[in-house]
């Protein structure tokens, strides 16, 4: 997914993702030239993970 489409996917403005990304604390992504990509794999599974967290 592309940084607009996995912004809408967490509804979240592309720049709360864009800065999540700069401080290492959002979904793993990776640059495939000069995008940044998302596997939604990825981003369920940080998803989870944040949930996992708040509930304990």
């Amino acid at each position: 997914m592309t940084l607009a489409e996995t912004a809408a996917y967490l509804r979240t403005p592309v720049a709360t993702l864009r800065y999540w990304r700069h401080l290492g604390l959002g979904p793993a992504g990776f640059r495939l030239g000069r995008r940044v990509i998302y596997r939604r794999g990825d981003v369920d599974r940080w998803l989870s993970e944040r949930q996992d967290a708040e509930t304990c």
